[in-house]
C-alpha cells in the first residue's frame, strides 16, 4: 500500500481529472465511491473535474457543478449492453488532460485505450481503479464485448505506472489485475454512512416484521450477478426455523439492460407474502436505518470486488452473510462481522443465515472497531499520496 502523505496542505494543489462512465445520481457503489473521492479532494483544496457520459436527459449537458466537484457530462447517444458510446470523447478528454495534473480513471470502461493513447500525447499519468472484471452473460455478442474490452485494458495497463485495487484477494484473483499484479497498489474503498437513528430504524422494524419473525436485508441491484434468486430460494431452509421471516429489498430491481427481474417473476410471486421491495434508497439516513432495522444483511454474489454496502450495514450494527468469493469475502473476513456461505448455494446461503440468526451478538463488533478497519481518512490520505507521486511535475 502507499504510504500517506504526511503533510498533504504543504503540498501544491492539483488539477484532478476523473473518469468514469456513470456519476451521480447513477445509482451503483462505483457511482458512490467516485463521489466520494472527488468531493473529499475538492474539500482537502483540490480542482476535481469529473468526466461521465449523459446517461438521462434529464441530466444538463455539458458542465454543471456538484458539490465543488466540476462535472463535465457528453453526449451519449447509442447504448451498448451496460455501456455508452459518446461521439466526441476523444476530442473532450484530449482538452482536458492538457489542462489537468492526473487522471483518475474507473474501469471497466469502453474508453480504456483511448484514455491511455491520448494521456501519452498530453504528458499526464493515468491512475485507473479496478472496480472488478467484467462479467457478462454467456453468448456471442457478450463475449465479443468481454474480449474486446480486455485488450483494451491491457493496452491501458502497460503504460500506466500502478493500479489501485480494491483488495489483494481480488487483485490475486482476478483475471484483469494477475497479469499485472506488481503494479497494483491496494486501497480499500471508502465507508461513509451516518449513525442509524434507532426510533426509526424500530418503526421500519414494526411496519416489516410479521409476528417476530427476524428480517434479512438485501442492499444492491436486482441483477444476476448478485443473484438474487439464491436468496429467495433460501427461504426453503430458513422457513424450517423461521416462517414468518421477510427478506427487505433495498434497491433496483428492474433493470433496463439486463432481464434479471422478469426472469424471475415466477420466484418473487411464489414467495411473495415474505418479500418486500424498496427500491432505491438514495438518503443516506433512511439507508442507515434500514441496515439497523435488518437482523442480518445477505449478499449472495457470485461477482463482486469489495461490495461498500458491506462495510456500510457493519456500520450500522448489522453482520452479513457473504459468499466466499474473491474480492467479496475481504470485510467479513477481516472484521469477523459476519459469516460466508458457498457461492451459487441456495441451501448453504440459508443455512448460514440461520447460524448468524442464532447468535447475533458473536457476530456484531462496535462501530469504531470497524471504523480504524475501513478508515475513510486512510483511503483518501492514501490517493492523495499516490497523486503527488505521479502528478504532472
Amino acid at each position: 500500500m502507499v504510504a500517506a502523505h504526511s503533510t498533504p496542505s504543504q503540498e501544491r494543489k492539483l488539477k484532478i481529472l476523473v473518469i468514469l462512465l456513470y456519476y451521480h445520481p447513477h445509482p451503483t457503489g462505483l457511482t458512490h465511491y467516485v463521489r466520494m473521492l472527488a468531493e473529499e479532494m475538492v474539500r482537502r483544496g483540490h480542482e476535481v473535474t469529473v468526466v461521465a457520459s449523459c446517461h438521462s436527459p434529464e441530466l444538463p449537458l455539458g458542465e454543471s457543478e456538484m458539490n465543488g466537484v466540476k462535472v463535465m457530462r457528453l453526449w451519449a447517444p447509442i447504448a451498448l449492453s451496460r455501456g455508452r458510446i459518446m461521439p466526441f470523447y476523444p476530442w473532450s478528454i484530449a482538452r482536458l488532460m492538457r489542462q489537468h495534473d492526473i487522471v483518475n480513471m474507473h474501469i471497466p470502461l469502453l474508453e480504456t485505450a483511448v484514455v491511455a493513447f491520448l494521456a501519452r500525447f498530453a504528458g499526464v499519468k493515468i491512475i485507473p481503479t479496478h472496480h472488478g472484471d467484467l462479467i457478462l452473460p454467456e453468448g456471442f455478442f457478450n463475449s465479443f464485448i468481454t474480449k474486446t474490452m480486455f485488450a483494451m485494458y491491457q493496452y491501458m495497463a502497460r503504460r500506466v505506472p500502478c493500479i489501485v485495487g480494491l483488495s489483494d484477494d481480488y487483485a490475486d484473483n482476478s483475471y484483469y489485475l494477475r497479469p499485472f499484479r506488481d503494479k497494483v497498489e491496494v486501497i480499500f474503498p471508502p465507508m461513509v454512512i451516518p449513525e442509524p437513528d434507532a426510533a426509526g430504524a424500530r418503526a421500519m422494524r414494526r411496519e416489516w416484521q410479521h409476528e417476530g419473525g427476524p428480517i434479512i436485508g438485501f442492499c444492491g441491484r436486482f441483477v444476476l450477478e448478485k443473484r438474487p434468486d439464491l436468496l429467495i430460494r433460501a427461504l426453503d431452509i430458513i422457513n424450517r426455523k423461521y416462517p414468518n421471516a421477510r427478506i427487505v429489498f433495498a434497491g433496483d430491481y428492474d433493470i433496463p439492460y439486463e432481464g434479471t427481474w422478469e426472469n424471475n417473476r415466477a420466484l418473487v410471486e411464489q414467495y411473495q407474502s415474505q418479500l418486500i421491495f424498496l427500491g432505491l434508497l438514495r438518503d443516506k439516513q433512511t439507508l442507515a436505518n434500514f441496515y439497523a432495522a435488518c437482523d442480518v444483511l445477505a449478499m449472495p454474489s457470485d461477482s463482486d470486488c469489495f461490495p461498500l454496502v458491506q462495510g456500510e450495514a457493519m456500520l450500522c450494527g448489522t453482520p452479513v452473510v457473504m459468499t466466499n468469493i474473491p474480492g467479496g469475502r475481504v470485510a467479513v473476513t477481516i472484521s469477523g462481522m459476519g459469516k460466508l456461505a458457498k457461492p451459487g448455494d441456495a441451501q448453504s446461503i440459508g443455512e448460514t443465515i440461520l447460524d448468524v440468526l442464532k447468535d447475533p451478538a458473536s457476530y456484531t463488533k462496535p462501530r469504531a472497531e470497524i471504523l480504524k478497519i475501513f478508515s475513510f481518512d486512510d483511503t483518501m490520505d492514501r490517493y492523495e499520496a499516490l497523486f503527488y507521486k505521479y502528478a504532472r511535475r
